[in-house]
């Protein structure tokens, strides 16, 4: 009787084996999941942090345009009177609309975005100009960029710049 109970355990034993493994490969494929998961949210909040800070950029330059032509006795809006989509850098003092398609580039050795060195990336800003009248221009600085998977996002900031002085 008691050899009988024996092989009948033998075969549990190798049931609750397979049933322990398969419990333990179930959560470890969960864990796996969460973490690709987390990897690929954690990439497209870093872009989305980037991209962010190259709109504001954008509209900032665009005010130091402005800043220079008052600190210069040049009109207000000189550089900015023209309405349209234009592409710029941190150091210009010019729209350049033949930049407006063009894809940012980092330079790992300066810490900054361009046009012309370093490698290539998803990035592009766009600068959208509009004269509402006279005495007021409306800056759009919009940043496009495909993430991997091919999924589109954009970033788009919007300031106004006023003749304010007499």
């Amino acid at each position: 009787m008691k050899q009988d109970r024996l092989k009948l355990n033998k075969g549990q034993i190798l049931v609750e084996l397979m049933v322990a493994i398969s419990v333990m490969v179930i959560g470890l494929l969960g864990i796996f999941t969460l973490l690709s998961q987390s990897l690929g949210l954690n990439r497209v909040a870093a872009e989305q942090y980037i991209a962010a800070h190259l709109a504001a950029e954008g509209i900032e330059v665009v005010k130091n345009i402005v800043d220079h032509n008052i600190i210069e006795g040049n009109p207000w809006n000189d550089g900015v009177e023209t309405d349209g989509e234009f592409g710029i850098e941190y150091s210009s003092l010019v729209l350049d609309p033949n930049l407006a398609e063009e894809k940012l580039k980092f330079d790992e050795d300066t810490g900054r975005y361009n046009y012309s060195t370093g490698r290539d990336t998803n990035f592009k800003r766009i600068i959208a100009i509009d004269n509402i009248s006279q005495d007021e221009v409306r800056v759009n600085s919009r940043v496009e960029w495909q993430s991997r998977g091919g999924t589109s996002f954009s970033v788009d900031l919007e300031d106004h710049f006023y003749n304010w002085r007499p």
